[in-house]
């Protein structure tokens, strides 16, 4: 892997496998969340199923189908649903800042004001048996979706949620800077270098060229969404 993370620029992939899990409102599918600092895409692979998604300008609902390519940028809330065997490739801007925890699920108030409760409510032992943490994974999808079903409900509650989500993660942002520095924008940086030296006639960097390729360094994890294969990150 280069000092970027992931993919060429900064990029991070995952394998998704959306969970059928039925909810309170009968429809099957993941935990609603939204990332701060990092857009995300869905490259459809397989199944049928949609994205639901709450921004500041609405509610809306995007059809997922093989061939579908979806991506929104932070502070958009979204909702997979799984209308049979919805499976996707997952592209996130800025990989590594996902995995450290770019994500605020939509749990109730409470929750969100409340670091340690929080955590509680969201987190799965690495350890703990699968049985375990389906049931946790589970729980947490329904705890969300009650925070979620309340924002569509009353989107005016949706700015207050922002700042609830951008108090939690306050405490990371400084670990966050640093892995954006080692990914995305050394990633950026380097793209930059090449350009000048092309624009002075200097192909030097292209002697050295490399090839590489990963395996997923963790399989069936369980996200929010549903299982992951997930590939290794800067």
């Amino acid at each position: 892997m280069t000092a970027y993370g992931g993919l060429p620029g900064g990029v991070a992939l995952s394998h998704l496998c959306v969970y059928d899990w039925p909810a309170a409102d009968g429809l099957r599918g993941g935990t609603p969340h939204l990332h701060l600092a990092c857009s995300e895409a869905y490259v459809v692979t397989g199944g049928r199923g949609a994205v639901q998604t709450l921004t500041a300008s609405g509610y809306e609902v995007t059809p997922l189908a093989p061939g579908t390519v979806a991506w929104f940028t932070p502070g958009t809330v979204h909702r997979l649903i799984d209308e049979g065997g919805l499976r996707i490739t997952v592209l996130m801007q800025n990989g590594g800042l996902p995995e450290a925890g770019d994500a605020v699920l939509t749990l109730p108030p409470e929750y969100l004001a409340d670091p340690r409760a929080y955590a509680a409510a969201t987190t799965i032992p690495a350890d703990a048996p699968e049985e375990e943490q389906a049931r946790i994974a589970r729980a947490r999808r329904d705890l969300a979706l009650e925070g979620y079903h309340a924002l569509r409900e009353a989107p005016e509650g949706l700015a207050a949620f922002h700042r609830a989500a951008a108090a939690l993660v306050r405490p990371r942002i400084d670990a966050w800077r640093a892995r954006w520095r080692r990914g995305a924008l050394a990633a950026a940086e380097a793209t930059g270098e090449q350009l000048d030296r092309l624009a002075r006639g200097d192909a030097g960097h292209l002697a050295d060229a490399v090839v590489r390729s990963e395996q997923p360094s963790q399989h069936g994890r369980f996200g929010m969404c549903g299982r992951l294969d997930v590939y290794p990150q800067g």
